[in-house]
């Protein structure tokens, strides 16, 4: 299997109002940031990629000012996400509460 790194645009979308109410993460491939992306034959490689340009300062300067996920006021953080394959939305389908 390949597995691709790219930025994504991620954020928590509303579950539901079970048990007070839940929320998911959910992200959208961030197409403005393509040149980034990276394809690996090896996870192991695709997440030591993932981890080294979330640390870079080129993450930090694209989150500079947004609000944390957790935070009413977010608006989304960028963040490098190894897919399996080609960059998706995920999750594929909107979780259900159980």
């Amino acid at each position: 299997m390949a597995y691709t790194v790219a930025i994504y645009l991620v954020d928590r979308a509303y579950g539901g109002p079970e048990e007070g109410g839940w929320w998911y993460e959910c992200g959208e491939p961030a197409l403005e940031f393509a040149a980034k992306t990276r394809g690996f034959a090896r996870e192991n490689d695709a997440y030591r990629y993932a981890s080294k340009l979330n640390r870079s300062s080129f993450i930090e300067e694209l989150n500079e000012g947004r609000p944390d996920i957790g935070s009413v006021l977010s608006r989304g953080q960028y963040s490098a996400v190894v897919a399996g394959g080609f960059p998706a939305p995920f999750p594929a389908t909107q979780p259900h509460y159980d």
